[in-house]
C-alpha cells in the first residue's frame, strides 16, 4: 500500500515558495493552467497551491514510514481515549456509589433473600456467588477508601486522555508521556497476570509492551537510534523542498 497516496486521497499538500527558483521547480504550466507539485506524493495538482510563503516555513509532510507511524500512533491515541473515558465513567460510578452506599445496603439486604428461591431452582449457590461477594465487599468498603478509589480512577483516566491527545496530535511530549506511563504500569499488569491469566489481561499486556517498544524504537525516544537529531533528520530527509533546493543550488545570501 502506498501510504502517501492514501493520505493524498483526502487532499494534496501543495506549496508555493517565495523564492523564484524553487517556485518554478515546483510548478508546471498545463493547458488547464498552472499545476503545483504535492509535497507528499510528488504528483502535480492543477489549481492554486494550498499555501505559500518562504521555503523555510513550508510544511514538512509525513511520508512513507513516517506516515505509517502516524497511523499507528493515532490508533494508540483512540485506544487511550476510549480507556480514559471508561476510567472516568468508573470514577463517577464509584463516587455515586459512595453517596448512595447506605441505601444500596438496605436494598441489598431486602432483595437478596427474594432471589433465593430462583437460585435454588437454578442450582445456583447464591451465598458463594462471586457477584454477591463483590457487592458485599463494596458495601463493606469505607467511604474514605471509595473516595481514594474514585480519585485514583479519575487521575488515571485523565492521564490516558492526555496520552491520547498528545499521540493524536503527533507531539513529541505525547510520545514520551505514553512511553513512560505505559511502561510504569507493565509490572502491575504482569502481577495481575500471575494472579490470574485471562485473555483480556494477556492482550492488554501485549499491546502495552508493543506500544512501548514501538515508541522507543521507531520514535527514537530517550536517545535510541540517534535520539532527537536523528528523528528530525528523518522527518526532513524526503522533503521535496530540500530536493528542489539541491537541484537549484543554495539560496542567495540575505542582505543584513
Amino acid at each position: 500500500m502506498d501510504w502517501n497516496l492514501l493520505a493524498c486521497a483526502r487532499h494534496h499538500l501543495t506549496y508555493a515558495p517565495d523564492e523564484p527558483a524553487l517556485r518554478d521547480h515546483l510548478r508546471v504550466d498545463t493547458v488547464d493552467g498552472a499545476a503545483w507539485r504535492c509535497l507528499r506524493c510528488g504528483d502535480y495538482v492543477p489549481g492554486s497551491p494550498r499555501a505559500a510563503g518562504p521555503a523555510d516555513e513550508a510544511p514538512v509532510p509525513l511520508r512513507g514510514q513516517l506516515l505509517r507511524d502516524a497511523v499507528v500512533l493515532r490508533a494508540l491515541a483512540v485506544e487511550r481515549a476510549l480507556r480514559g473515558g471508561l476510567l472516568l465513567l468508573g470514577a463517577y460510578a464509584v463516587w455515586r456509589f459512595r453517596g448512595a452506599q447506605p441505601a444500596v445496603q438496605i436494598a441489598f439486604d431486602q432483595d437478596l433473600p427474594l432471589l433465593q428461591p430462583l437460585a435454588d431452582r437454578l442450582h445456583w449457590n447464591l451465598a458463594e456467588s462471586p457477584l454477591v461477594h463483590l457487592v458485599r465487599t463494596a458495601l463493606a468498603t469505607r467511604p474514605q477508601t471509595l473516595t481514594w478509589i474514585a480519585a485514583g480512577l479519575a487521575c488515571y483516566g485523565l492521564l490516558q486522555l492526555a496520552e491520547g491527545t498528545g499521540l493524536w496530535l503527533l507531539r513529541r511530549w505525547g510520545e514520551y508521556l505514553a512511553a513512560i506511563a505505559t511502561a510504569a504500569f507493565i509490572p502491575l499488569e504482569v502481577y495481575e497476570l500471575i494472579e490470574r491469566v485471562t485473555w483480556v489481561r494477556v492482550t492488554a499486556l501485549l499491546i502495552n509492551i508493543g506500544a512501548v517498544v514501538f515508541l522507543v524504537y521507531r520514535k527514537r525516544l530517550f536517545g535510541a537510534r540517534g535520539g532527537r537529531p536523528a528523528y528530525d533528520a528523518e522527518r526532513h530527509h524526503a522533503s521535496l523542498i530540500q530536493v528542489a533546493r539541491a537541484a537549484t543550488g543554495p539560496p542567495p545570501p540575505r542582505n543584513s
